[in-house]
């Protein structure tokens, strides 16, 4: 399985290193958006073509597919070119930063057929995926789940402090985590939403705290509070209140209401959950069937996503 990597920054990275660790897959060219830095990391791991076109990246001899990491902003230009040269395409979250965009992804993956997955890493982390199998066994049933999405971005730096071409936003990008497990996670649609969002920064021109409501078909409820002014523990938390126990999952960590540490390093051949999204990528092109997270079930979320924008529009 040859992969054409597009994006050389800190997510780019997070996914070259999850592919040395899948057998039978070679990364042979990589997509960047500045010369030094492509250079850079093309050479750090051994990719032998590197380029800014995404054109010639998907041209080098047997790419099979292309997996997207690159700013928001270009997912949906990208995943479109990538399919329309007749190649799957892995597209990380979100999968665009609009409706009609995800529309029109999803609409190119019916006309190809080709295998199109959206990043959705959170039902591929373990200490989820726990919870999942609870759930379809029918051993619980959420009744709440309260998530902190917290980091500390008053400049607009990435993961690795590095300065951005573009805007991250709490809504379209740290939002659509959470607003996709919860549907997964229930099994239900999302029918109810509301949104709150504090000031806009000066500069940036997003909001950095957000509130939002989720209700599913059954009276689950989850409650997310969003922020880009957390100076403290970053990342995001998620307590699972359930009719048969509270659970709470720091990524790939998980324990029970009082703390105690629940084993999950059994549930997958991994503990990364990256590296389970790109396993579950390469196995759904190789089986011929869709994933788990194609951009088709991912449009749900973008849905509601919308819904809540044009409450906080309004």
């Amino acid at each position: 399985m040859k992969i054409c990597m597009v994006g050389q920054g800190a997510f780019g990275q997070k996914h070259l290193d999850a592919l040395k660790n899948i057998p039978d897959v070679e990364v042979v060219s990589l997509v960047g958006g500045t010369e030094e830095s492509t250079r850079e990391v093309a050479e750090k791991y051994g990719i032998p073509f590197w380029t800014l076109d995404l054109a010639e990246g998907l041209a080098q001899p047997g790419v099979d597919a292309a997996i997207i990491t690159s700013p928001t902003p270009i997912h949906a230009a990208q995943a479109l070119q990538v399919m329309d040269a007749g190649k799957h395409v892995m597209i990380e979250i979100p999968m665009t930063d609009s409706l009609a965009d995800a529309e029109a992804v999803c609409a190119k993956q019916q006309e190809t057929g080709l295998v199109a997955m959206a990043g959705h890493t959170r039902r591929f982390n373990p200490s989820h995926q726990w919870i999942h199998k609870k759930i379809v066994a029918g051993e619980l049933k959420i009744q709440q789940m309260d998530v902190q999405t917290y980091f500390f971005r008053r400049q607009n730096l990435n993961a690795l402090g590095q300065a951005r071409s573009w805007t991250d936003h709490l809504l379209w990008h740290h939002a659509c985590h959470t607003v996709d497990l919860f549907a997964y996670q229930t099994g239900e649609k999302i029918v109810q939403v509301q949104a709150l969002q504090g000031p806009k920064h000066p500069e940036l021109g997003i909001a950095m705290d957000m509130s939002i409501g989720l209700k599913s078909e059954s009276g689950a409820i989850c409650t997310l509070s969003l922020s880009f002014n957390n100076n403290g523990p970053l990342g995001s938390f998620f307590r699972y209140i359930c009719d048969n126990g509270t659970y709470l999952a720091r990524y790939d960590d998980l324990v029970d209401g009082y703390e105690k540490p629940i084993d999950v390093s059994q549930v997958d051949v991994s503990m990364n959950g990256i590296e389970l999204q790109d396993r579950e990528f390469i196995a759904a092109i190789k089986e011929k069937r869709e994933p788990n997270a194609s951009v088709q079930q991912a449009l749900a979320a973008m849905r509601v996503l919308d819904l809540l924008e044009q409450q906080l529009e309004n």
